[in-house]
């Protein structure tokens, strides 16, 4: 779906419709073919011949406009592969966003992305294809609410999921991801550690940690829907499958999988087990963008999708290119502090 907040819809498709050949091609799918090769599993080749005027013109564009996409695992694959120069998960795209050299970041994923590029690039001009793609569990805690736990946990450290608002961060001591939670825990001070704002992953770390953890009860509306009995359905009708979570998920359904792991530490197993049949609990795009990959491998899709991610489409980022809009900004004030809980997370990280 095609949004932008200052133009209509119908108005702003007229005006790249009149600077750009946005009509399907069977010539630039031709001259795409090298990128279609990489995903011809997944996209059905009339639909290239739709996607390909989109990718060559955004590809284009964001050369002219010095413009780097950092795409998401949980991107369709025509983003994620198509347009995609920095491909990762929250972590990888953070560190990524302190490294790249062009001036215009444009951020294929949800706002908390975008803003976690700008606090690490202030100078920098970053951009969202679609201002509605927010999170639930960015959206489920407060900066209020982690002075609520403060209040009830004195002295304790706060560690913040990167998926939340620049707010939060800003009220929070370190920030974590899912690839790196645990260490960041353990390496806290003290006995007692908050987690914020996921209660499930919270939960997951506390089964590893050495820590008491204390958390906020926010929850992925993707990982949470899924369910053990879910899983054991697969199994029963899939003999065989080999099932892999993400720890976003509830810690009945981490139980049920064969392993758990963070979006890149998932991918990276699949890659290097190979399994036959496979269940990526997760979002589905991800599936997609690593069976793109690994054609041998058989991917088995629970498919729970983010509706927040899927506002992001080829679209709107050529739009986001060409009209410069949906800038993402962040307050002053909030820079510094949610900068420094960011960095502190980055830096254990690459100490590792």
């Amino acid at each position: 779906m095609f949004m932008n907040s200052t133009m209509p819809r119908d108005t702003a498709r007229a005006e790249l419709e009149a600077h750009y050949d946005l009509a399907p091609s069977l010539a630039l799918a031709k001259e795409t073919q090298a990128i279609y090769d990489v995903v011809k599993s997944v996209i059905p080749e009339p639909d290239w011949a739709m996607y390909a005027p989109y990718i060559a013109a955004i590809n284009r564009l964001k050369r002219e406009k010095d413009a780097v996409i950092l795409a998401h695992n949980y991107m369709t694959p025509e983003i994620f592969h198509g347009i995609g120069d920095v491909k990762g998960d929250s972590l990888q795209l953070a560190i990524a966003a302190t490294q790249v050299e062009q001036q215009t970041i444009v951020q294929c994923g949800v706002h908390f992305m975008a803003e976690t590029s700008k606090i690490l690039n202030p100078q920098k001009t970053v951009l969202i294809p679609d201002g509605r793609a927010g999170c639930s569990l960015a959206a489920s805690i407060t900066p209020a609410d982690i002075q609520k736990m403060r209040d009830q946990y004195p002295g304790a450290k706060v560690v913040s999921y990167v998926n939340t608002t620049a707010e939060v961060k800003a009220a929070s001591d370190i920030c974590c991801t899912s690839s790196n939670a645990v260490e960041i825990v353990n390496g806290q001070p003290g006995d007692t550690v908050i987690m914020t704002p996921d209660g499930y992953l919270a939960q997951n770390v506390a089964a590893e940690s050495h820590k008491r953890v204390v958390y906020w009860e926010g929850a992925c509306i993707v990982h949470e829907q899924f369910t053990p009995e879910e899983l054991r359905a697969f199994r029963e009708n899939e003999p065989g499958v080999t099932i892999i979570a993400h720890p976003e998920c509830p810690p009945a359904v981490i139980a049920e999988a064969d392993f758990s792991g963070s979006t890149a530490a998932m991918i990276n197993w699949v890659k290097t087990n190979k399994p036959e049949k496979v269940v990526m609990v997760t979002e589905c795009s991800m599936s997609d963008n690593v069976a793109a990959e690994l054609p041998e491998t058989n991917f088995i899709r629970p498919c729970n999708i983010c509706p927040h991610m899927k506002r992001i489409t080829l679209e709107n980022v050529l739009w986001a290119l060409h009209s410069g809009t949906e800038e993402v900004t962040v307050d002053e004030a909030l820079m510094e502090p949610a900068r420094a809980a960011v960095e502190a997370m980055i830096k254990i990280n690459q100490e590792d």
